[in-house]
């Protein structure tokens, strides 16, 4: 397959998938997997730098389109963002301090996620590539977002705007959010919005912070693996090869062509998903999760091999 068609689809992937609570590094993982695209040092045989640099690109490719879905979420929330820098730190209201304005809850939160995903980044990447694995979170993660979302419908919020969140809230949903970063498949929008709704938000509340927290969130995230990808080096059975990205003209427009295509599509999708969820939760997102996980587990693996 063309790579520029293959540049399309993983964009439309990502940008589809990446606010959705259905895990875009899970559906990524599948597409490439689907694709015969090379990831990982298995798919190279020892000494092949040709192959380890194919790989070091599609690595470093998968994490720079996440750009474009970053800046289609920032274009859409800049006015609330702006609203949030000019009224920091007393709030619109005159009631928030510098410990409990949504720019330093979203810090707070952050920092909160931060740490446990450093310290268990090695776990994280190890399972990074396994389809099991994937299937299950995506499997676990479906089931808790509908008991909770369920169980939400039948307990008034206690916070219905961002405006009114605590540093309790903020502490719990950043630690949750750690989970995405630990277990690939689990989804960042899903361990917030689900921990959030725990936490007393009700659904439009706990899907914005969920946004706003996602905006430093994916900008380290990304930072980080762009830096991995371009400096580490891979081992193949025992012998080390370099595995630096080799840019050329086409890989360039490869590149351009996925981050134009997530930015657009993120853009339709955040604001249609604003709307669903507001008259219909979560609970469809929840089942497809639960399909999903399911048939990975059973058929993922033959599949994947033809």
């Amino acid at each position: 397959m063309s790579p520029y068609i293959l540049s399309i689809l993983l964009g439309i992937v990502e940008g589809l998938t990446e606010f959705l609570p259905v895990s875009s590094t899970a559906h990524l993982r599948i597409a490439e997997a689907l694709m015969k695209i090379p990831l990982g040092d298995s798919a190279c045989s020892v000494g092949n730098t040709a192959c380890l640099q194919d790989v070091a690109y599609w690595n470093m490719y998968t994490v720079v389109i996440q750009v474009g879905a970053i800046m289609a979420l920032c274009l859409l929330f800049l006015e609330r963002i702006i609203n949030f820098l000019r009224t920091f730190p007393r709030g619109e209201t005159g009631d928030r301090t510098w410990f409990n304005h949504p720019i330093s809850l979203t810090l707070i939160a952050f920092a909160c996620t931060s740490v446990p995903a450093l310290l268990l980044r090695k776990w994280s990447e190890k399972n990074l590539d396994n389809l099991n694995a994937i299937a299950i979170a995506l499997l676990a993660g479906g089931i808790v977002m509908w008991v909770i979302d369920s169980w939400s419908t039948r307990h008034e919020a206690s916070t219905t705007h961002v405006e009114e969140m605590t540093l309790p809230q903020a502490v719990w949903i950043g630690l949750c959010q750690s989970l995405s970063a630990i277990f690939p498949g689990t989804s960042r929008s899903m361990s917030t919005i689900a921990a959030g709704q725990l936490a007393g938000l009700d659904r439009p509340s706990a899907l914005e912070f969920s946004f706003l927290l996602s905006i430093p969130t994916m900008i380290a995230a990304t930072g980080w693996d762009l830096i991995k990808e371009v400096h580490a080096s891979k081992s193949v059975d025992g012998a080390v090869a370099a595995a630096h990205v080799v840019m050329n003209g086409q890989r360039w427009i490869v590149l351009i062509i996925g981050t134009v295509v997530s930015f657009i599509v993120a853009l339709g999708v955040v604001e249609w998903f604003l709307h669903w969820v507001r008259k219909h939760g979560f609970t469809m997102f929840a089942i497809y999760r639960i399909l999903l996980g399911g048939a990975l587990l059973i058929w993922g693996a033959r599949l994947i091999a033809r």
